[in-house]
């Protein structure tokens, strides 16, 4: 049946208060690596107002300042208030750290995790939050050129409309930015519309019905954690696939490579997009399940919508020949012991080509 709809995928800002406990737990996850890459993290983070509370669990080598790199975080993403950061972490539970830590890695927590890619661009992403990111990336590269103008919070949004599940045009663009009380929503809209948007999207998904929607809430003066709470893990959503793919039960940000929540999602995405860039099919989905202190998977789906160029059972069966699934394995092979999370904090986990789940190669088959 052909499908006719509108489909919208959101980003936010590093600004956003969210994303910024997104960072601050994933600049702790690079600072304890970067000292003992066998770290087992699980620190978290809530800002609201001044007040930001640094909590969790770990078990590592690694001497950890959490206030200095929390309010260097805040400082970096250029928020100029006093900040006052509390700190509650403790030793990582010995049962979970013994189920890990055996002769091999061993799944930190059951869990399912999903991976997701599609043919709508060069990253294979949905083109809906590949183009609320690249705004959201642009939205701050502007602020941080009129940084008398605009502030660190921000929000984008994109609509794209589809007919016979197949891409017509973009119907929708919101931009939503903080700013200084002294720019009119005049001024911001020309600057929006001629700085972030004309210089982001492909002219060939507009037209004259085209709606945009520059901060629809009229002021935005009061922002980050002074206008909103945040905390870690609230926007996957934003980090995966902006709605397009199903998302697992857990967050990314503050998670060691052992936490199957991240590096599992991360080689689905691996696996499902060299499933799309191997031509095998133009959609695909990868679900992947684990037990806690279990090394291989429990089980292991592709869902491809009917777009493989084979059934999903042979797919599946490709999959199993090129991949392996093995907790150590998915560390060892995509190199996940190193500190390149802070990375991936903002602006989405999956997409961008420096990371090791987006290389692409050659499947057998």
């Amino acid at each position: 049946m052909n499908k006719n709809y509108i489909f919208t995928s959101e980003s936010v800002t590093e600004g956003h208060p969210d994303k910024i406990c997104d960072q601050i737990a994933d600049a702790i996850v690079d600072a304890a690596l970067a000292q003992d890459p066998y770290s087992n993290m699980a620190v978290e983070c809530t800002i609201k107002d001044d007040f930001v509370l640094i909590y969790g669990e770990c078990n590592t080598k690694a001497e950890l300042d959490y206030e200095t790199i929390a309010l260097n975080e805040i400082k970096r993403i250029g928020y100029t208030e006093e900040y006052h950061v509390h700190t509650v972490v403790n030793q990582q539970s010995p049962e979970i750290h013994n189920a890990v830590n055996r002769d091999e890695v061993c799944a930190g927590d059951q869990g399912i995790m999903f991976g997701y890619a599609c043919d709508e661009n060069d990253e294979y992403m949905p083109l809906t939050i590949y183009y609320a990111h690249l705004l959201a990336r642009q939205l701050t590269k502007v602020r941080r050129a009129h940084p008398d103008l605009l502030k660190p919070d921000g929000k984008t949004q994109v609509s794209v409309e589809y007919e016979n599940d197949e891409i017509k045009r973009i119907d929708t663009i919101v931009v939503s930015t903080q700013h200084s009380k002294d720019i009119t929503q005049e001024e911001i809209k020309e600057l929006i519309m001629n700085e972030v948007i004309k210089p982001c999207i492909d002219e060939k998904y507009l037209d004259e019905n085209t709606k945009y929607l520059i901060n629809p809430s009229g002021s935005f003066v009061v922002g980050g954690s002074w206008g909103d709470s945040g905390t870690t893990g609230r926007k996957i959503v934003c980090d995966t696939y902006g709605g397009r793919g199903r998302i697992g039960g857990g967050c990314f940000s503050s998670k060691d490579p052992t936490k199957v929540d991240r590096s599992a999602a991360y080689y689905s995405r691996y696996v499902a997009k060299n499933i799309v860039a191997n031509g095998l099919a133009r959609r695909c989905e990868v679900e992947v399940a684990y037990a806690i202190g279990k090394a291989q998977p429990v089980s292991l789906c592709v869902d491809t919508f009917g777009t493989g160029k084979f059934d999903d059972e042979k797919l599946l069966e490709i999959v199993k020949k090129n991949f392996n699934f093995e907790v150590g394995n998915i560390i060892s092979e995509l190199d996940l012991r190193k500190p390149v999370y802070h990375k991936t904090s903002c602006y989405g986990h999956f997409g961008d080509p420096q990371f090791t789940w987006e290389k692409v190669k050659k499947l057998e088959f």
